[in-house]
């Protein structure tokens, strides 16, 4: 297909398929000639692909570059495509510093109670140190109880993420949905969890007016 035709299929504009190619993240097309390339079904899902870490996961060109090398290195492990997918949605200011020796050993009895094989370089325990510092700044004790709890939630989804990368049949799809299920899944987990907090609203605190949904 022609860019016009692959521009049409992705519902992306010719402009920003071109810059793709030139910033590397959509390979270039077949050549036909000097100015005109072909296309196929590869850079239509590429590009669904791209639209999604940028649109919906929020990534800047830069990182989702950074993120789909590692989508295009068959040399890489696993375990490598998750912590550059992690490190692509951790770059905010709660991944930024470390947070205190208290919260941190509060981390550490965490991961140790709960069984966990987590190196200290995981950007996630940069964050929940900061995390848990706020809570105690604030003076929220029922926030910092539901560490444990939040813990055996998330231990449950990561088992899901993997199940569904091991269902894959081959390795570049295992990879693309390490990728896809890093960056969208967190802002399908936020998503959810705003309709579950709507719906428990409504059960634990009905208004006046109405019935709390059946059981």
């Amino acid at each position: 297909m022609r860019i016009s035709e692959l521009s049409r299929r992705s519902r992306v504009p010719v402009p920003s398929i071109k810059y793709y190619v030139r910033e590397g993240l959509l390979p270039a097309g077949t050549a036909l000639g000097p100015t005109s390339s072909e296309y196929g079904e590869q850079h239509v899902k590429r590009l669904h692909l791209i639209r999604a870490l940028i649109d919906i996961g929020g990534l800047s060109i830069a990182t989702a570059k950074d993120v789909l090398g590692a989508v295009d290195s068959p040399d890489l492990s696993l375990a490598h495509v998750f912590e550059r997918a992690q490190l692509a949605v951790s770059r905010t200011a709660v991944y930024s510093a470390e947070g205190s020796d208290e919260s941190r050993r509060r981390l550490d009895e965490l991961v140790e109670a709960q069984g966990w094989h987590v190196g200290p370089g995981n950007p996630g325990r940069v964050a929940a140190s900061n995390i848990l510092d706020a809570f105690d700044a604030l003076g929220l004790d029922g926030l910092r109880s539901l560490l444990t709890p939040y813990a055996q939630a998330a231990a449950a989804i990561a088992e899901v993420d993997l199940r569904a990368v091991a269902a894959q049949p081959d390795i570049e799809a295992m990879t693309e949905t390490v990728v896809a299920g890093t960056v969208l899944g967190d802002a399908l987990l936020a998503a959810l969890r705003r309709m579950a907090q709507e719906h428990m609203t409504s059960v634990l605190f009905p208004s006046p007016t109405s019935s709390p949904p059946a059981a």
